[in-house]
């Protein structure tokens, strides 16, 4: 009698811990799709900006070869 009531202690444990991973994982994948939403990853606009800042005048080439820069490590 007593094994059993091991056993189905160790049941729920198990799908306690399944649960938990499950909802966990939703939770996590709603807030990175939330902050994704406010602070969208980088774009040619932004580049351009960057590059005015510091008082030059960016080609179209030198933007493209940033973004390509850029996405090589994402």
């Amino acid at each position: 009698m007593m094994s059993l009531n091991i056993g189905l202690f160790i049941l729920y444990l198990v799908l306690a811990l399944l649960a938990g991973l499950v909802i966990g994982f939703f939770v996590t994948r709603k807030i990175f799709q939330k902050q994704l939403e406010k602070n969208p990853p980088i774009n040619e606009k932004m580049i351009r900006a960057m590059f005015l800042q510091m008082g030059r005048k960016p080609s179209e080439a030198q933007i493209k070869q940033v973004m390509k820069s850029m996405n090589q490590y994402k």
